[in-house]
């Protein structure tokens, strides 16, 4: 496992995702929460479509609060300086944008859960989709020193 406990040592990260709305947010939640003292997290987007209130609430029943993150592009950040930048949608790893040489990239596309949940006939049935997304998500989260390279 990797382990940095200060912060100048800890590993950077970006969550880039096309709208920075859901996937990225909760990924940057997650790893947040479960490796606070290891990695500097960020999300992004190619675009800002700002905070999905069903991927708010799915991390609040997880007991994270994801509510003050912003939804932002990546021009937007106040660095671009990431030892790993993280494509979480087939979009995003399609039209990412260009980083210093140093950095190293993965991608793991997601399920996009609005379109999952675009059929829905409830609520209930719509969050399930976002509750599937965000488990996947905190899966992939706990084994992050695997696809680390």
């Amino acid at each position: 496992m990797i382990r940095r406990n200060t912060q100048a040592n800890m590993i950077r990260i970006l969550f880039l995702c096309t709208g920075n709305s859901c996937r990225s947010q909760m990924a940057e939640g997650w790893l947040k929460h479960l490796r606070p003292d290891d990695f500097e997290v960020y999300s992004a987007g190619i675009e800002a479509h700002g905070l999905n209130p069903y991927a708010v609430q799915v991390m609040a029943e997880a007991s994270i609060d994801i509510s003050q993150q912003l939804s932002q592009t990546v021009d937007q950040l106040p660095e671009r300086q990431f030892e790993y930048v993280i494509t979480v949608c087939d979009h995003a790893n399609e039209v990412c944008p260009v980083f210093p040489a140093k950095t190293k990239f993965i991608h793991h596309s997601f399920e996009d859960p609005p379109k999952l949940a675009a059929n829905a006939s409830n609520e209930e049935e719509a969050l399930s989709c976002y509750r599937k997304v965000c488990e996947d998500i905190k899966q992939f989260v706990q084994e992050i020193d695997s696809a680390l390279i």
